[in-house]
């Protein structure tokens, strides 16, 4: 059953086009939707409902409370901990919203979370093959021939031990990852966008792709520059969708410069490599590389 904010003042009707909430993963709100519902609902106030009474509404016990209340930004923290729990969906998180009276969040965001919704269900749709009409040939089209090494006819599909995650600012990095991991006794075989990848075809497509089926793990670039990407957030999603709480260790953020912003708060709960302290900084490349290496 589709979960819209009907009740809500000047929410729209469901119709053609518009996206089953319901059955859309917290997952798909982007960085910037995340930190508008913050300034909404940090805030402690009496006359309207926050972070907390969501809290609440979710089923959080007292001390859960307490401990997210310790939290910079609450608000960002709540949603990252529901959505590693399951069954945290849109439609719920807007449901809950209106319960709780806060229809000028859901006046306000509604487009944006919709837009969200939208675009996460396209990245997620697969291309439909033909049963027992020469498939192969629809796969070849689609989805080969699309890294430098590829066959272009899809017999032998190029794989990677992990797939590099950055922003082009933090590219001099990634140089150094390549030096480091390919070039010496590791031997480990990174997928570099810029270097591996042929133009083309679709970005969203491609990258789903190589993440979900032609690498291992994938190495997330932390940066103030990253954090402002919208390839990298939907990177870091997607990888996420794959392995929620991390149970399969395939996702590994690595931090390459000092930041003035917060850490990402939707990658806090996995261990990072820090290349920013000086202290570990000689044992950097090492760990990275035996991480990429866990089966």
């Amino acid at each position: 059953m589709q979960t819209v904010c009907r009740d809500a003042p000047g929410c729209p009707e469901p119709g053609p086009g518009y996206p089953d909430l319901g059955a859309v993963p917290l997952v798909a709100l982007n960085v910037s939707v995340r930190r508008r519902l913050g300034l909404y609902l940090n805030p402690r106030a009496a006359v309207a409902a926050d972070w907390a009474a969501l809290a609440e509404a979710l089923g959080y016990e007292y001390l859960e409370i307490r401990a997210l209340e310790a939290q910079p930004d609450p608000s960002a923290r709540l949603l990252d901990d529901w959505q590693g729990r399951g069954g945290a969906t849109v439609g719920r998180l807007l449901e809950l919203l209106r319960d709780l009276g806060r229809h000028d969040i859901l006046a306000e965001l509604r487009g944006r979370i919709e837009e969200d919704c939208k675009k996460y269900l396209q990245r997620q749709e697969q291309p439909v093959q033909v049963p027992a009409v020469d498939s192969s040939v629809v796969r070849t089209l689609e989805m080969s021939g699309i890294t430098t090494r590829d066959d272009p006819y899809g017999n032998v599909p190029e794989l990677f031990d992990a797939f590099i995650c950055y922003c082009q600012k933090d590219l001099h990095f990634v140089q150094d990852m390549i030096k480091e991991l390919e070039q010496t006794t590791f031997k480990l075989k990174l997928c570099v966008f810029d270097r591996d990848v042929l133009p083309g075809s679709c970005v969203w497509s491609i990258t789903s792709e190589l993440i979900e089926r032609r690498c291992r793990k994938m190495v997330v670039v932390i940066s103030d520059d990253y954090l402002q990407s919208n390839e990298c957030d939907f990177q870091t999603k997607f990888a996420l969708s794959l392995s929620p709480g991390a149970r399969q260790k395939r996702l590994i953020p690595v931090k390459c410069k000092a930041m003035k912003n917060e850490f990402p708060s939707i990658l806090r709960f996995i261990t990072i490599c820090d290349y920013t302290n000086p202290c570990t900084q000689k044992w950097f490349w090492i760990r990275l590389a035996k991480a990429l290496l866990v089966p």
